[in-house]
């Protein structure tokens, strides 16, 4: 009996992600696909939203706004910083970091650095970004009570969490 993705199920998709002006991103390796349980917020809103409904063999491409994926960009959240708050560590511009802020730790990452400032980027890289997936469903089946209690998928019974 065919299954459909709906929650806690366990789905299995082979995927590619590229933004609009089609630069790849990411995509499943080497043959293995995505496994996850749906309904768990273990993916962006908007490819979980494609997928509720689909079942085992379907193939679909989904255009992902930025506010779906990973927001917007916010302006306010590039700001210029002492460079002394680096200490001796070496800044250069790509690089990441966790900040404390008053909403509690989160990803920075250096623009630009110069004698006594750098600024730093909390948007999410891809913030802003529409993304373009497409996608093969290979496997949807029901997640035993162990992956639900442990909240991931175990691949051929290992229950292994080192």
């Amino acid at each position: 009996m065919t299954q459909t993705i709906s929650q806690d199920k366990v789905v299995g998709i082979h995927y590619t992600v590229k933004t609009a002006e089609g630069q790849l991103l990411d995509q499943s390796k080497e043959g293995q696909p995505l496994q996850f349980i749906f309904g768990r917020g273990m993916l962006i809103k908007g490819l979980e939203d494609a997928l509720a409904g689909k079942t085992e063999g379907d193939k679909f491409t989904a255009e992902i706004a930025p506010e779906d994926a990973y927001g917007e960009r916010h302006d306010g959240l590039i700001q210029s910083v002492p460079r002394t708050l680096f200490g001796d560590n070496p800044v250069e511009p790509g690089m990441q970091f966790r900040a404390s802020t008053d909403n509690g730790e989160q990803s920075v990452i250096i623009v630009e650095v110069n004698d006594d400032q750098v600024t730093v980027d909390g948007n999410h890289p891809l913030a802003g970004v529409s993304l373009n997936f497409d996608v093969e469903v290979v496997e949807v089946r029901d997640a035993d009570q162990s992956e639900l209690d442990h909240g991931h998928v175990h691949s051929d019974g290992d229950h292994n969490h080192d």
